[in-house]
């Protein structure tokens, strides 16, 4: 084929829409962020192999965790880890009712969607509401 004959057909072909022609749906953003915290939950479980291990060295070891854990940073850290596996799980779910073949109209989509999204931010805030309580915070 001939130069012009290639950009002729490059010309012709269709280009596929870019992600800025899509407008975002809740079951499309549910998707990149069920990945994102299926990515995050990996290294959340290196900071819970880490707990395990200071707990099993001495008190030395578990004062030096909890002296990072007990750190503004490291409360958001585990923040975020409650909310991923939460989050996770609770999409999880959703998968596994698509598994069995159910929820597949547009409207049990996005109501899954939302609820995955709702729920799992209120129980995060529910478990570490009662966590400080129960702490006495």
């Amino acid at each position: 084929m001939a130069d012009t004959q290639v950009e002729a057909a490059l010309r012709e072909r269709p280009m596929s829409p870019h992600l800025q022609i899509y407008s975002p749906l809740i079951s499309m953003v549910m998707s990149i962020v069920h990945r994102i915290t299926g990515a995050a939950l990996f290294f959340g479980t290196l900071i819970l192999a880490w707990w395990l291990a200071a707990a099993a060295i001495g008190p030395e070891a578990y004062a030096q965790f909890m002296s990072i854990a007990d750190s503004l940073i490291g409360r958001l850290v585990l923040f975020g880890y409650t909310w991923a596996l939460i989050h996770h799980m609770l999409g999880g779910l959703r998968h596994f009712i698509w598994d069995a073949g159910k929820g597949f109209n547009l409207g049990t989509v996005d109501l899954m969607a939302w609820g995955t999204l709702i729920l799992s931010v209120s129980a995060t805030l529910a478990i570490w509401f009662a966590t400080f309580r129960m702490m006495g915070a």
